[in-house]
C-alpha cells in the first residue's frame, strides 16, 4: 500500500512539474510546421545519446528551458534575462519558442542551472555542445572555461574545477555575426541583393555532461582496410585498452585484444583482423560493434567495413568504385533545413525521416550541402545504408582578413570529427568558386589527411544554367578524384580526365507548388516550373539521359533536391515532408535503371516506416477556378483567402495574386507577427502595393521588412532609371523619385549608385558617393562588400 502512495505520489509530482514547464515554453507561430513539431516539449527535447560513435552509459542531458536574452555587442552579461528558449533549436526558430533574429552588433545569452553530478576522486565532469554558431565562450559559476569558434564542430570543456556542491550555473555568451563574420556560414545569410535561408544562431546540437575517469579514453579513430580484412584502429588515451568486436547480426564475437596494440605518445594503435568480412553499403549496410575499455572508462561504438575508390571498370573507364566494383552515386542534394527548427530536426525521428525517404524514393546517394549534420544524422545513413558527399562549409565568400583560416581549422575539425562514419565516402571541398582558394594545395591536403575516401575537389567550377556556361577556371579538377559539372535544367556530363571520376554534382531544379505546403505564399522558385502532373514525366526523362550518360562515363549525378526549402520549391518532397510530389514506388521505378538494388525487398525494408500524401494530380487552374467562384459567391474568411493567393501563385494569375493578397491583408491586425510579415514579403512587388506601406512601416524594427523594401524599392523605381550596364541614369530625379520612402529607399539609391559607379569605373563620381554610403550605411552591409567598396575609394581618392 505504501509504495502504491509513493507511485501516485511520484506521478502527481511528475505530471505536475511536466505541466508548470510547458506552461514556460509556446512554440511560436511559423506558416508550415512538420508532423513532429507537436511531439517537442521542455521536458523531451532531443532526448538521445548525442555521440553514437562513443556511447558512455552514465550522462546527463542539458538541452531543455534556459533563460536567454539579446544585448549589444559590447555589453556585460545582463542581471535580468528576456525570457525562456528551448534549447537546442536556434533563437530564431519557432520550437526556440522565441523566434528573433540576432543582428551582427548584439551578443545572444544563455543561462541554466544544474546540480552537482556525483563523482569520485579523480573523476572528471566533462561538459560537452555538438555546436554552437558561431563563436561562443563558456562560464560555469562565473568562471570562463574556454572559448569556441565555429558554427558546426563539437567541442568539450572539463568543468570540475569550477564546480561547487549543489546547484550550480552555466552561462554561455554566443556571437553570431552570420555572412557579415569571417567564419563558414553555409546558406545562412541575408543581405539585400542576396537572400539564401532563415540564419540559425546560438545552441543548435544537444548540450550534455557526463562524467569520466581520470584515465579515460578521448577518442576512437576507426579506418576500414577492404582489401587487407582489417580495421586500423586508434585509441587516444593513455593506457592499454581492452578491445571486443562482436556481430550484432550473428551474434558472434569477432574478436577479442587486450594490450596487444602498439602503444604511442597519445594513446595506442594496431589492426584489428575481421575474418570474412561482411561489408557495408547502401543495399547491406552491416555494422560490427566494438567496446573499448581503458581502466575504468568503457564506451561502446561500430564499424562498417567499406571501401570506395576511383578505378577502372572491365572497358577502361574511369569509376566511382564500391566495395571494389563500379558502383552508380545516384544522389540528391540535401540542405537540411527544417520549417519549425531551421538547422536543428524536431526529433531524432524527424532526422531519421529525412534519410529512409531519400532511400524509399530510390537514391542511394546524399550530398550534405554546406552543412555538417549532427552526429546522430551519420549514425542514420550508417545504420539505414546512404552514401553521403560531404560538403566542406563554405568560407565567407569575400574572404575578409581571417576567413582562410576559419575555413581551414572549420575544414580540418569536420574530417576529424567525422571520420569514423562508414557512410561518408566523399569529400567536397569548395562548391560552384564560394570562396575558392588554393584548391590544388587544400585537395591534396584532404586527401593526404585521409587516404580513405575519395575528394571532390570542386563541385560546380563548370556551371551551366540553360545550356549557358556561367563559371569556367583554367584546371578545375586539379588533384582531384572526380570532375564535376553543374548542369540546370537538364543533365550533362562532365570532362573527362584519365584517372578521374566524371560526376554530375548538381542537375534538376524543378519547381513544383504545392499549396497549403508553402513556406512563402506567394513565391514557388525553381529553374524551372511544371506542374504536378507533369512532374514525374519530366523527371523521367532527366533520368533516362543520366542512364545514357552513363554509358558514356557518368559515374554520380545529384539531383536537386529531395525537400523544398523555405522559398525553393524544387523538392520532390515539400518542405513540411507531408506531400511527395512523385509517390515513392514510382520514384523507384525511375531510379530502377541506374540503381537496381531498389527492387530487393531488403532495400524496401529499411524504408518501410516512410509515409508522405501523394500530391493532387488535378489541374491546378481547374481547382483554382472552383475556388474563385466560392470567393464570388461570398466565402472570405482569412484561411481561404490566403489559399487563394497560393493558387494564384501556382497558376501564375498576378491580378489574382494581388486582389486576393490585398484582401487577405485587410484581415490582418497590428501587433502583425512575423507569419504576417512573411505574407506581405511575398507578395508586395511594387511600392503601390498594399503590403509595402506596411513592411516600410516595420522597417524601422524588423531588418528582414527593411531589406525587403529596399529591394521592393529598386525593382519598382530605382531599375527603370538603370535599364542597362552602360545607362547613363539622371541620379537627381532617381533620389527625388525614393524619397518617400524614408531610409530604406536612400539606403538603396546609395547602393545602387555606388554600385552602378563601380561597375562603370568612373571613380570621379564613384569617391564621394561610395564614401557617403559606407559611412551611413556600411555597419550594416557584408564584409566583402565593405572591404571591396573602401578599396575603390583608397585607390581613386582624388581623382573626383
Amino acid at each position: 500500500m505504501k509504495t502504491t502512495v509513493c507511485s501516485i505520489f511520484a506521478v502527481v509530482l511528475f505530471t505536475f512539474f511536466n505541466l508548470s514547464v510547458k506552461g514556460q515554453y509556446k512554440m511560436q507561430p511559423v506558416s508550415i510546421q512538420t508532423r513532429w513539431a507537436v511531439q517537442v516539449s521542455p521536458v523531451n527535447a532531443l532526448k538521445e545519446y548525442p555521440r553514437p560513435q562513443m556511447v558512455r552509459s552514465g550522462w546527463t542531458n542539458l538541452n531543455g528551458l534556459w533563460d536567454y536574452a539579446i544585448t549589444a555587442k559590447d555589453a556585460a552579461q545582463p542581471a535580468v534575462f528576456d525570457g525562456k528558449i528551448l534549447v537546442p533549436y536556434p533563437l530564431e526558430s519557432a520550437l526556440s519558442g522565441v523566434k528573433k533574429a540576432l543582428l551582427p552588433s548584439q551578443n545572444l545569452w544563455y543561462k541554466r542551472s544544474f546540480a552537482r553530478p556525483d563523482i569520485k576522486s579523480g573523476e572528471k565532469v566533462m561538459l560537452n555542445f555538438g555546436a554552437v554558431d558561431y563563436q561562443c565562450w563558456v562560464y560555469v559559476n562565473g568562471t570562463l572555461l574556454g572559448e569556441h569558434e565555429g558554427g558546426y564542430t563539437e567541442f568539450s570543456f572539463d568543468i570540475t574545477a569550477a564546480l561547487k556542491a549543489g546547484n550550480n550555473e552555466i552561462v554561455v555568451k554566443v556571437f553570431d555575426p552570420t555572412g557579415e563574420g569571417i567564419g563558414p556560414h553555409g546558406k545562412q545569410v541575408l543581405k539585400p541583393e542576396n537572400i539564401y535561408y532563415t540564419p540559425s544562431s546560438g545552441i543548435w546540437q544537444t548540450v550534455w555532461m557526463e562524467v569520466v575517469p581520470e584515465v579515460s579514453i578521448a577518442a576512437l579513430v576507426m579506418t576500414p582496410d577492404v582489401d587487407k580484412g582489417v580495421l586500423n584502429l586508434e585509441v587516444k588515451g593513455k593506457g592499454k585498452p581492452e578491445i571486443v568486436v562482436y556481430d550484432p547480426v550473428s551474434k558472434q564475437e569477432i574478436s577479442r585484444r587486450f594490450a596487444s596494440l602498439e602503444m604511442t605518445n597519445d594513446g595506442a594503435k594496431g589492426t584489428i583482423k575481421i575474418p570474412n568480412a561482411k561489408l557495408w553499403s547502401p543495399g547491406n549496410p552491416h555494422l560490427y560493434d566494438i567496446t573499448v575499455k581503458l581502466g575504468d572508462d568503457e564506451v561502446k561504438s561500430y564499424f562498417g567495413m567499406r571501401k570506395i575508390s576511383v578505378d577502372k571498370d572491365a572497358a577502361g573507364v574511369d569509376r566511382i568504385f564500391l566495395n571494389n566494383r563500379p558502383y552508380f552515386n545516384l544522389g540528391t542534394l540535401d540542405q537540411g533545413f527544417w520549417p519549425d527548427g531551421l538547422y536543428t530536426a524536431p526529433t531524432d525521428e524527424a532526422l531519421a525521416f529525412d534519410i529512409r525517404a531519400i532511400k524509399a524514393m530510390g537514391f542511394n546517394t546524399i550530398r550534405k550541402h554546406i552543412k555538417v549534420e549532427p552526429a546522430r544524422w551519420y549514425y542514420h545513413a550508417d545504420k539505414i545504408g546512404m552514401l553521403v558527399w560531404q560538403d566542406m562549409v563554405n568560407p565567407n565568400q569575400g574572404l575578409p582578413e581571417g576567413a582562410k583560416a576559419a575555413f581551414e581549422k572549420g575544414a580540418k575539425e569536420t574530417m576529424a570529427q567525422l571520420h569514423n562514419y562508414p557512410s561518408i565516402t566523399t569529400w567536397v571541398l569548395f562548391n560552384e568558386a564560394w570562396g575558392q582558394y588554393d584548391q590544388e594545395r587544400l585537395t591534396k591536403w584532404m586527401k593526404g589527411n585521409d587516404p580513405s575516401r575519395i575528394v571532390n575537389g570542386h563541385s560546380g567550377e563548370l556551371l551551366y544554367v540553360n545550356e549557358k556556361l556561367r563559371a569556367a577556371r583554367e584546371n578545375p579538377y586539379v588533384a582531384a578524384d572526380m570532375t564535376d559539372v553543374h548542369a540546370y535544367p537538364d543533365p550533362m556530363n562532365a570532362l573527362k580526365q584519365p584517372g578521374k571520376a566524371q560526376v554530375l554534382g548538381e542537375f534538376g531544379g524543378i519547381g513544383v507548388f504545392i499549396p497549403d505546403h508553402q513556406w512563402l505564399s506567394g513565391s514557388a522558385w525553381g529553374y524551372i516550373q511544371e506542374k504536378p502532373a507533369a512532374l514525374a514525366a519530366k523527371y523521367k526523362i532527366m533520368n533516362q539521359h543520366l542512364q545514357l550518360l552513363e554509358k558514356e562515363g557518368l559515374s554520380a549525378s545529384i539531383y536537386t533536391q529531395p525537400f523544398d526549402v523555405e522559398g525553393e520549391q524544387n523538392g520532390l518532397m515539400t518542405y513540411d515532408r507531408e506531400v511527395v510530389k512523385v509517390p515513392f514506388a514510382e520514384l523507384r521505378e525511375i531510379h530502377k535503371g541506374l540503381n537496381p538494388e531498389v527492387a530487393a525487398p531488403s532495400w524496401l525494408a529499411m524504408t518501410k516506416l516512410v509515409s508522405a500524401k501523394d500530391a493532387d494530380l488535378t489541374e491546378p487552374a481547374l481547382v483554382y477556378a472552383k475556388a474563385i467562384e466560392e470567393y464570388l459567391k461570398g466565402k472570405k474568411d482569412p484561411a481561404f483567402l490566403k489559399k487563394l493567393v497560393m493558387m494564384a501563385g501556382q497558376t501564375g494569375d498576378k491580378a489574382g495574386t494581388a486582389r486576393f493578397g490585398a484582401a487577405y491583408m485587410n484581415t490582418l491586425k497590428e501587433p502583425y507577427s512575423a507569419e504576417d510579415i512573411a505574407f506581405m514579403e511575398s507578395i508586395t512587388k511594387k511600392v503601390t502595393d498594399k503590403g509595402f506601406a506596411i513592411l516600410l512601416k516595420q522597417a524601422g524594427t524588423d531588418r528582414t521588412a527593411y531589406v525587403k523594401a529596399m529591394n521592393v524599392i529598386y525593382a519598382d523605381v530605382i531599375a527603370g532609371f538603370v535599364p542597362k550596364a552602360d545607362s547613363k541614369p539622371d541620379w537627381n530625379a532617381v533620389e527625388a523619385a525614393i524619397k518617400p520612402y524614408g531610409l530604406p529607399g536612400e539606403e538603396m539609391f546609395l547602393r545602387a549608385r555606388t554600385i552602378h559607379l563601380y561597375n562603370q569605373k568612373d571613380w570621379a563620381a564613384y569617391v564621394p558617393v561610395a564614401s557617403a554610403y559606407l559611412e551611413k550605411f556600411g555597419s550594416g552591409i557584408s564584409e566583402s562588400d565593405r572591404q571591396a567598396f573602401q578599396a575603390a575609394i583608397d585607390q581613386n581618392r582624388g581623382k573626383e
